[in-house]
């Protein structure tokens, strides 16, 4: 006798649990599997579910288990392994399962849609073959003239009709009628094949890079690999011999990337040395261009897949290598809801499927060099740049003694000025867009504020207006002030300010900006990024959208303005990341046959910092900051977790955080330390009063068990509902 069959499935709620269901009714019922989508009630509503597990017993009474109504997939839109990865994520990050299959999958998919697109078509029956259009509908010429194309090609698509016979449609229901053509819907896999082209060669490694690439080859199954070469040592070199190998076996290789912006130039390259497209996979596409380079990736018709974090969730039919460029950049971790790490789930994922993974930076995270170090990963290193190219010259400018104007040194603008004779192009960088960071009042010294942050507004004077840049509240800018009528001042310089600025002192050159304000407009990047690299653009004035993955031949001489803001971070991971940023940006200088030149504007030159950088470069930086790290038992030596909360007000914030830590501290076995709550150090974010908890613990199961556990109260807890709140597991950012 079968045992009765339960259907275990996610659905998207903010519980960490799965739901049980009994089999839709009639045909449906049959070949169930795991991984495909089901209708089923929920509530009063009715909601896309993934079959996660069929089960032969429940915990829930007879009498409230409900049935699926319908089943949604003919087969599995997602293999176990691709389930594996989103159950390890749930647990792992200690976020509703249902909540982690919505971020998996492409919006359309989310809501129900079929995986193929589905086009109209026309068809001939029979009947209508026989029919002589010419006599039988001579009083109808428009059905004759629809029924004489469908005689001569069998069917034809609503695009084609729409072309060749205008107003089709009123001629359809006559000619249906008759049965002589019939209405059909066509399910087309085919419709997102990708171009192929003949890849073309590359320069011939050098001998480092020739060590690097054997290295890796020479073993099979997993193997996680950090390729730390310095800016411009070729490490995308070694990843296209990588990934070639891969192609011609006949296995496909997922590449993940931080942003956006560093897709255009890696998309170019892989198409010119591979000879495939690969299939795009980030957050600004169309729903349906999202949609159909996730189903080629799907189905194997796309053998490379480049994407940004949410990629690591692509499906894979014949998954080969995993790649992850810039492995050390803050934007592979997701900062709201599902708050995961691209990098870290990627291999976990490429050590569940058995196959190897490359980390490439050149200023590996704190945690990668440690895993290193303990023999986790191998550590291959790309100690020299590319075709003879030299390391750049740093040196720092004082600022408490050069005399300076608008944020530039005069001896910054006189080395511009030299560079710029020489025929060289000039990248300066400030990581803060807008014109001025503050808006004061001369007379009474009051600040523009955000009404719904603990924040000053931005000036940005192209569109005349104060905006917030942690909510995104905006107003036009302020003529006097509000409380004493008097003048006001910007103070400081963002990058409006900044090109406003150069533009002053270089008006016959080119000048730049690229941000995010400057590249809002579809293919805004793409020609700043043409021109730069061209060399029509002259000065380039950027943020950290230029200081990673993009290569400018020409460009000579990088300044960095305000590089003191790293240096007294609260963070304690800001020294880590001030020499990433800092060097990452100067090895976009030099990167052909002259040596660059970066030039760092710094109030504190006798800083400790500066002589580790510039004495022994980011290795030194790293060294010393795991050394600290270790004295501090901080990360990457412990683990750590956030309980985030917000409210619209102060104090049912601060209760639920305080009946959290309660429960927290009745529920931990002495493995975890436990600190706060206490306010978030920006308390207040658009109109809600924010706070965490932190919770930090030498070993990772310990930690794991407290927070499954305090999880699993909170999500039924009813002081729960007054706040928002979330876990935060590995944060990289404490506020």
């Amino acid at each position: 006798m079968n045992r009765p069959v339960f259907l275990r499935v996610a659905v998207n709620a903010p519980l960490s649990r799965l739901f049980d269901y009994l089999p839709p009714e009639g045909p449906d019922a049959g070949d169930l599997r795991p991984g495909m989508r089901l209708l089923v009630p929920f509530g009063r509503r009715q909601e896309v579910a993934m079959l996660i597990e069929l089960a032969d017993r429940t915990e829930v009474p007879a009498a409230k288990l409900r049935r699926a109504l319908r089943r949604l997939d003919s087969e599995p839109l997602l293999n176990a392994s691709e389930l594996w990865l989103l159950c390890f994520t749930s647990d792992y990050y200690h976020h509703p399962i249902g909540e982690v299959v919505s971020a998996a999958l492409p919006a359309p998919l989310r809501q129900g849609r079929v995986l193929y697109p589905v086009s109209q078509r026309l068809a001939l029956t029979d009947a209508g073959a026989a029919v002589d259009a010419a006599v039988v509908l001579t009083r109808a010429p428009r059905q004759a003239e629809l029924l004489c194309l469908l005689q001569d090609q069998g069917s034809v698509g609503a695009e084609q009709l729409n072309q060749q016979i205008p107003g089709w449609r009123r001629s359809r229901t006559s000619l249906i009628d008759k049965g002589w053509i019939e209405a059909i819907e066509v399910s087309d896999g085919a419709a997102d094949d990708l171009p192929a082209s003949e890849p073309q060669p590359g320069p011939r490694l050098n001998r480092d890079q020739v060590t690097a690439l054997a290295a890796i080859r020479e073993q099979d199954g997993f193997n996680a690999v950090l390729l730390d070469g310095v800016t411009g040592s070729g490490k995308t070199e070694v990843y296209l011999h990588l990934m070639r190998d891969v192609l011609e076996r006949g296995r496909q290789v997922l590449v993940l990337v931080p942003e956006i912006g560093l897709t255009p130039q890696l998309l170019r390259r892989l198409q010119e040395r591979l000879g495939t497209t690969p299939a795009l996979l980030h957050s600004s596409l169309p729903d349906s261009e999202r949609l159909a380079a996730w189903r080629a990736a799907r189905d194997g018709r796309a053998a490379l897949i480049l994407g940004t974090r949410s990629a690591v969730f692509a499906p894979l039919a014949r998954p080969g290598l995993i790649v992850v460029d810039e492995e050390h950049d803050g934007s592979l971790k997701q900062q709201e809801g599902l708050r995961y790490s691209a990098r870290d789930l990627a291999i976990a994922r490429a050590k569940q499927l058995d196959i190897p993974i490359v980390l490439g930076s050149a200023t590996p995270s704190l945690d990668t060099l440690k895993r290193c170090r303990d023999g986790a990963y191998r550590h291959l290193s790309l100690p020299q740049r590319a075709g003879g190219a030299t390391p750049p010259l740093l040196r720092l400018v004082d600022l408490s003694v050069q005399p300076s104007h608008q944020g530039l040194a005069d001896a910054v603008v006189a080395s511009m000025q030299r560079k710029l004779s020489e025929g060289s192009q000039i990248l300066v960088y400030l990581n803060r867009r807008g014109f001025a960071p503050t808006l004061i009042c001369s007379e009474c010294g009051k600040i523009a504020e955000c009404n719904r942050c603990d924040a000053r507004m931005t000036v940005h004077a192209s569109s005349n207006s104060l905006k917030c840049h942690h909510c995104g509240a905006g107003r036009a800018l302020d003529s006097e002030c509000f409380d004493c009528a008097g003048p006001l001042v910007a103070l400081g310089q963002g990058t409006e300010r900044l090109e406003e600025t150069l533009k002053e002192r270089f008006p016959e050159q080119v000048i730049t900006r690229v941000d995010s304000d400057s590249t809002r407009l579809k293919g805004s990047m793409d020609k700043a990024l043409a021109m730069a690299t061209s060399g029509d653009t002259r000065i380039l004035v950027g943020t950290q959208m230029l200081s990673k993955g993009h290569h400018f031949p020409r460009l000579n001489l990088v300044v960095v303005i305000n590089a003191d803001q790293g240096l007294f971070s609260t963070d304690f991971r800001g020294s880590e990341r001030l020499a990433q940023s800092l060097v990452q940006v100067a090895g976009r200088a030099g990167r052909e046959n002259r040596q660059g030149e970066v030039i760092i504007q710094t109030a504190f030159p006798k800083h400790p910092f500066w002589d580790e950088l510039l004495s022994g470069g980011y290795a030194r930086v790293a060294a010393s900051a795991l050394a600290e790290r270790e004295a501090a038992a901080w990360p990457p030596l412990s683990r750590l977790a956030l309980l985030r909360a917000s409210a619209p007000g102060r104090q049912h914030m601060l209760d639920f955080l305080q009946h959290a830590r309660r429960l927290a501290d009745q529920l931990n076995g002495g493995d975890v330390r436990i600190l706060g709550p206490v306010s978030a150090p920006m308390e207040r974010r658009a109109g809600r009063y924010r706070g965490q908890i932190l919770f930090q613990s030498m070993g990772r199961q310990g930690l794991h068990t407290l927070l499954a556990a305090l999880t699993a109260k909170l999500e039924t807890d009813s002081a729960a509902r007054r706040v928002r709140w979330s876990l935060d597991v590995d944060p990289i950012e404490l506020f």
